[in-house]
């Protein structure tokens, strides 16, 4: 497991992002809001975190959904996962949805995602005409069985 030193600027009140156990992957983010706010069914809200952070050249932070919140409330992430570039200062912000029938509640505080620090590879493209052939070859969606 490697491990990085980020550089982090805390305004949301709350602990910074930590990990609940040592082999846990994400780190949950809270929202920092100055009155709560209700999502209706469908609505869709960018929750700010309070959070501004300095990674490292070739480090991306990724944004995903906490999986509580999409099974118990229908709570999902937008764009997930979200990226935030190794450039990027600005405050965190999270686009949370709400995909079930009811309205929900995002309190100050409240554990809205988690985040994923982890490194990246730039790609450079080499152009050929043909590609070697594998076991799978062009199979795609679904081509090995059931869904």
């Amino acid at each position: 497991m490697d491990k990085v030193t980020v550089k982090i600027i805390n305004r949301s009140g709350h602990d910074v992002p930590a990990y609940s156990t040592e082999s846990s992957a994400g780190m949950d983010v809270r929202a920092c809001l100055q009155e709560p706010v209700t999502l209706q069914p469908l609505q869709r809200a960018l929750i700010p975190t309070g959070l501004r952070i300095a990674l490292p050249q070739g480090y991306e932070c990724q944004i995903r959904p906490r999986s509580g919140l999409a099974l118990k409330h229908g709570i999902s992430l937008v764009n997930t996962p979200g990226t935030i570039d190794a450039d990027y200062r600005g405050e965190i912000g999270v686009i949370v949805i709400n995909l079930s029938n009811e309205p929900f509640t995002i309190n100050n505080g409240e554990r809205i995602c988690q985040m994923v620090i982890t490194r990246y590879s730039h790609t450079t493209w080499e152009v050929v005409d043909t590609l070697d052939e594998t076991e799978r070859g062009e199979g795609g969606f679904g081509h090995t069985g059931r869904g």
